[in-house]
């Protein structure tokens, strides 16, 4: 479910599935590895859970960071976790 009303989508295990072992092997082509941490700043969508389970796939330690804060305190909470990537 979207943040607006009547905005969603449908997906099966499987297709999920699919994208979350897509997007891990995109973060392991970026040279993300176990114990890693990853923010990620995106709204309310389905990347945004294929991002977090992507990073729990390959033990990678995520911080979401909700999509309306400023740059400065995105700044300063990758700053606090010591992130080596953020998903935008």
């Amino acid at each position: 479910e979207g943040n607006e009303p009547g905005d969603s989508t449908k997906i099966t295990y499987n297709e999920l599935l699919h994208k979350v072992c897509q997007f891990a092997n995109v973060l392991r082509s970026q040279g993300v590895k176990k114990g890693d941490r990853v923010s990620i700043y995106l709204p309310m969508i389905l990347e945004l859970v294929i991002a977090m389970l992507a990073c729990a796939r390959i033990g990678a330690l995520h911080s979401v960071v909700f999509a309306g804060f400023s740059a400065d305190s995105l700044c300063e909470r990758i700053l606090d976790c010591g992130c080596s990537l953020l998903i935008t």
